[in-house]
């Protein structure tokens, strides 16, 4: 039952691409919707229901503030407004919006937490694996003619003349900060990393990304957006190969067995693993000899001179 809404989504997206008008309109709403409630349930189902209030308080909450701010003063997404055709409206926003913040914001969050097990790191990658979403979106709504941008910027994607540059610096600014609100109120559960529980929401993550890459290239004939989103979340996701992993429990979740931590740079030794108290390596510790070892240690050496004498006691002054 855990891969449903994912599945009935996926049906969703495939089926945008293919029809038109009023129908596609429709369906816009209904994937924005099963992608909001495939996000809040599994958060409420795996990470309980302080993760899943803070999630909908901060991403839909928190972006509906910020679109209604951007609506009325253009910042921080520069001068536009939206069109009709996305159904009803909450302070000049249509709600489907808030609630496409928090679709995709919840697993770039989880996808972040398998790269990294730093908060910080783990609020950087999220935050530019949510904002490169809207080198999707951008361009595809606008194709739509969902919203514009009243005023013109000269600095545009190439390619991709209908979308200013500051509105994808807005969303990079908005996501890192949305996310890095969401970690410090969500509580340790949201840093929690499983892989198994949170596959669906990983495959979600994956599917979004490429699926929209070859919609824009093959079906709704915006190849330069196509080009631009999947190079940006490319190298989000890229320096993942260049992560190892030692044995030790993760600080943020006891029960995992693996924790990624930086490779070095060439030329720089490994960092060595924290000193661990009572962690025995043939009775030396890395604190230094333990007491047992201690204690051994004129046993071990007349147990040594007596083999040595027995030896040299049977095969005389002749070196082994």
């Amino acid at each position: 039952m855990r891969w449903l809404p994912l599945a009935v989504l996926v049906l969703a997206q495939i089926a945008y691409p293919i029809v038109s008008g009023e129908a596609r309109t429709a369906l816009v709403g209904a994937t924005v919707a099963l992608g909001f409630a495939a996000s809040v349930g599994h958060a409420f189902a795996t990470r309980g229901a302080r993760v899943g209030v803070v999630l909908i308080a901060v991403t839909a909450g928190g972006g509906l503030a910020v679109e209604a701010l951007g609506v009325s003063t253009g910042l921080p997404f520069g001068a536009y407004d939206y069109g009709d055709a996305l159904g009803p409206t909450l302070l000049a926003v249509p709600v489907v919006i808030p609630l496409a913040w928090t679709w995709m914001a919840w697993p770039a969050w989880l996808a972040a937490g398998q790269l990294t097990s730093r908060t910080a790191a783990r609020i950087g990658i999220a935050g530019v694996g949510l904002a490169a979403w809207d080198l999707f979106l951008d361009p595809q709504m606008v194709a739509e003619g969902y919203w514009r941008w009243t005023t013109p910027d000269p600095v545009t994607l190439p390619g991709v003349g209908d979308v200013p540059v500051g509105s994808y610096l807005g969303w990079l600014a908005v996501a890192v900060l949305m996310l890095a609100s969401f970690a410090a109120a969500a509580g340790p559960r949201a840093h929690r990393v499983d892989r198994t529980k949170d596959a669906p929401m990983l495959a979600l993550y994956l599917w979004t990304y490429v699926s929209s890459v070859l919609a824009h290239a093959v079906f709704l004939d915006l190849p330069a957006s196509a080009l631009w989103a999947a190079s940006a979340w490319a190298r989000s996701r890229c320096h993942s190969r260049s992560r190892w992993y030692d044995d030790e429990p993760s600080p943020l979740d006891p029960g995992a067995r693996r924790r990624p931590f930086d490779r070095p740079h060439l030329g720089q030794q490994a960092p060595a693993p924290p000193p661990v108290a009572g962690s025995i390596h043939g009775g030396v510790s890395r604190l230094g000899p333990t007491p047992a070892a201690r204690r051994g240690a004129p046993r071990a050496a007349m147990s040594g001179i007596l083999a040595g004498a027995a030896w040299r006691g049977r095969h005389g002054d002749r070196g082994p």
